[in-house]
């Protein structure tokens, strides 16, 4: 099949899987005489693994490590699990740092009182400017 096939069969867009490959994260394919790429049916269930990897948030290199270790059948099922479970730390790190995020905003959306007047301390907050009390 060609790139476009390629693409339809895995869900990843042409322009990313000639990225792979110019990164060296998936082999360059065989090409026609033409010269277009051509890839089968192995090529298809790597770009899916990729495809899948990257959808739960791994990044290229993870990406390209757990590839590393799918492909290496006398690989320990424990090197796979210290990735996911540093990946699983990541994500959980993030996860608080959005809600710290969400939580501020919301503070912030609280008090601003959305009129016609200028003050904002929501952008008095993102300019680092504490709000002068009232009455002074």
């Amino acid at each position: 099949m060609n790139i476009g096939e390629a693409s339809s069969a895995t869900g990843v867009s042409a322009k990313m899987i000639r990225y792979y490959e110019t990164i060296g994260l998936i082999r360059p394919p065989q090409r026609t005489d033409s010269n277009y790429r051509v890839y089968g049916a192995d090529e298809v269930h790597v770009l899916r693994f990729i495809k899948r990897a990257r959808t739960l948030g791994f990044s290229v290199d993870e990406t390209a490590m757990l590839l590393s270790l799918w492909q290496d059948k006398s690989r320990a099922s424990g090197e796979v699990k210290d990735v996911a479970v540093s990946h699983i730390a990541a994500l959980e790190t993030k996860i608080d740092e959005l809600q710290s995020m969400v939580k501020t905003l919301k503070h912030l959306a609280h008090c601003c009182s959305g009129n016609d007047r200028p003050d904002c301390p929501i952008l008095d907050d993102l300019a680092g400017e504490q709000p002068l009390s009232k009455g002074h």
